[in-house]
């Protein structure tokens, strides 16, 4: 790899404001943001075939840097790094799950560069972020010169690599409902070593209403062509006291449900298979203690 030289020529611009950057994508072809770079750069660096004449820094736009938090949740603008991110005490108290995969994610000095809204506009189906916050309930809040809309997490990936961003549009944030009462979440990550991409991973978020679930979102990575999103799955747990029993029976279920393919040499589709069972009993027996709830 070549790690001096980006032998592609393209513009660079780098505006102040969100209007800015939004005209630039209004009138330009062939734009790529560059938020914190740690996809884009390198496959510029390793000539991957990438279709850019104009490169939009964003991060001189103080809006897009804010992160708030309130009762309602947590929004989180679309250039704060995963390091500050992963040191935010409302994201490590209220969303453990995605404090959890934000500390497995590749070495610090990629997290300091690296974004969640990046994260998710690469679109890998191992992306470590999607899934806890597809099931938190997570949205994605679009914008473009004409106007905003706003897409829930589990609809915004189309497949691995893409999503259904138009080019003329950017993700100014994503949003985060507070978990309800009794809720508890997990996210449990395989990967060769703790830098490398998942061979596979798997996210819980579920509520307890006394000895029943009440609600339960399970997300998987690295099992499908785009990150997979079990609703029928973890509806199905809905009103059902969860027991040793219970899971076991739902991690057999996932394990079917899921489409790995041969993974090079990061791992092969029987891994994947077979070991989607053991981390997604797991995942739910960590999310139900941490509801509160006891296991029969």
């Amino acid at each position: 790899m070549n790690t001096v030289y980006l032998e592609k020529e393209y513009d660079y611009v780098k505006p102040k404001t969100l209007a800015e950057a939004l005209e630039i994508l209004e009138t330009k072809e062939n734009v790529k943001i560059f938020a914190g770079g740690t996809d884009l750069i390198i496959k510029l660096k390793i000539g991957s075939p990438i279709e850019m004449d104009t490169m939009l820094d964003i991060n001189g736009i103080e809006e897009l840097k804010k992160v708030t938090s309130d009762k309602e949740g947590i929004t989180i603008g679309a250039t704060e790094k995963i390091s500050v991110l992963e040191k935010n005490e409302d994201i490590i108290n209220r969303f453990p799950a995605l404090y959890e995969a934000f500390i497995s994610m590749a070495s610090i000095s990629l997290r300091n560069m690296a974004t969640l809204i990046g994260n998710l506009c690469n679109a890998s189906p191992g992306a470590d972020t999607a899934g806890p916050v597809i099931c938190y309930g997570g949205s994605l809040l679009i914008k473009n010169h004409a106007g905003e809309r706003r897409i829930k997490a589990e609809d915004f990936f189309a497949e691995g690599g893409k999503t259904v961003l138009e080019p003329n549009e950017i993700v100014t944030s994503v949003n985060i409902p507070a978990p309800m009462e009794n809720t508890g979440a997990a996210f449990i990550k395989l990967s060769r070593v703790k830098a490398d991409l998942a061979k596979i991973s798997v996210s819980v978020v579920l509520t307890r209403e006394n000895n029943l679930v009440g609600s339960c979102r399970i997300a998987m990575g690295s099992v499908a062509g785009k990150p997979l999103f079990l609703k029928e799955i973890g509806d199905g747990l809905v009103g059902k006291t969860l027991t040793k029993e219970l899971i076991i029976e739902t991690a057999e279920k996932i394990s079917k449900a899921i489409k790995p393919r041969d993974g090079g040499n990061r791992t092969t589709a029987a891994y994947r298979i077979e070991t989607s069972k053991i981390i997604s009993r797991d995942a739910l027996e960590q999310a139900w203690e941490r509801s509160g709830g006891k296991l029969s």
